[in-house]
């Protein structure tokens, strides 16, 4: 892991909403790049990001942000734009409109409001409809509107809540582009999102939330490193899948082999995968086996979080 200086810190972090449970004891901290927030709908991934965003107070523990404290303090507040996965618009304005006034109350005179408007509009692709009522909006125009909000003055922290919901692919595609080309200018994103494929095509560093609890944090692949009581899973292809199931289900620490419903590859598990790779080798050189692919398939964010969720919380 990095050494890099946290940007967000977060200790025994709780919040309730009378008896109802949003976060509890939540301690992690997010370091610079692109973070992604994970977990089901209820996992309490709007609440943790309202709480670093200063939007909510905790019931109990800390949120700092760049050293400070969140809570009802606006020089961190100023480094920090946000992306609600809520819509909430003045329908009759056009989307400059809409930008340009909220982003004039951040103390900008008018051209650099005007321009800073245009800018982020621009870069969510909507230039060509910036004068449209946003009554008029379908649901992914109006997410691109959100996204701009957010980002119109080049905040060093970007935070946004579900931001690929209503999208279609060729949006979400652009929004995906946009949220990692952000993150390369050097700035932070933390993004959150139910649908764990889509975070990965951006990071592998991740929070993992569960029915209010942290689950893991880190990079995804060193999360699962730490499963040990968890069978790694090697999917393979192969010119002879019969015969190289045989050859390797006769190996020590080889759980099971299961042929491919393809009938062209397979599944082997494993819990020592160096093993598992010296052994693979040995059956290659010596049997003739040609192998087109090997791959660790269940080294991925779908699979931790299956198995992390599974867990009961202490």
């Amino acid at each position: 892991m990095s050494e890099t200086k946290p940007i967000i810190e977060m200790n025994n972090l709780s919040r309730w909403y009378g008896e109802v449970l949003g976060i509890n004891r939540v301690t992690a901290t997010i370091k610079p790049g692109i973070t992604g927030l994970l977990g089901p709908n209820g996992a309490g991934k709007s609440t943790l990001m309202n709480l670093i965003c200063g939007l909510l107070r905790p019931s109990q523990g800390t949120v700092r942000v760049f050293g400070e404290r969140i809570w009802n303090n606006p020089t961190p507040l100023r480094r920090l734009g946000y992306c609600t996965q809520y819509d909430n618009f003045y329908e009759d304005l056009s989307a400059f409109e809409f930008l340009y006034s909220l982003v004039s109350l951040r103390g900008y005179d008018k051209m650099t409001t005007r321009r800073l408007a245009i800018q982020a509009l621009e870069r969510v692709n909507l230039q060509d409809a910036m004068h449209k009522r946003l009554a008029s909006f379908s649901k992914g125009m109006r997410q691109r509107v959100k996204a701009a909000l957010a980002l119109a003055d080049n905040p060093d922290v970007l935070v946004l809540d579900e931001p690929l919901n209503g999208l279609d692919a060729l949006g979400r595609y652009e929004m995906i582009d946009l949220i990692k080309s952000y993150g390369k200018e050097g700035r932070n994103v933390l993004i959150s999102s139910h649908i764990l494929h889509e975070i990965e095509t951006m990071t592998d560093n991740i929070l993992m939330l569960s029915n209010g609890y942290l689950l893991a944090e880190g990079n995804v692949r060193e999360v699962r490193g730490l499963l040990k009581q968890h069978p790694h899973e090697i999917y393979l292809r192969c010119d002879d899948p019969r015969r190289f199931a045989y050859l390797l289900f006769s190996q020590d620490g080889i759980l099971s082999v299961e042929i491919e419903p393809d009938g062209e590859s397979l599944m082997a598990r494993t819990y020592d995968l160096d093993s598992f790779y010296q052994n693979l080798n040995t059956i290659v050189l010596e049997h003739g086996i040609h192998v087109s692919l090997a791959t660790i398939a269940d080294e991925n964010i779908q699979a931790v979080f299956k198995y992390l969720s599974g867990n009961n919380h202490g």
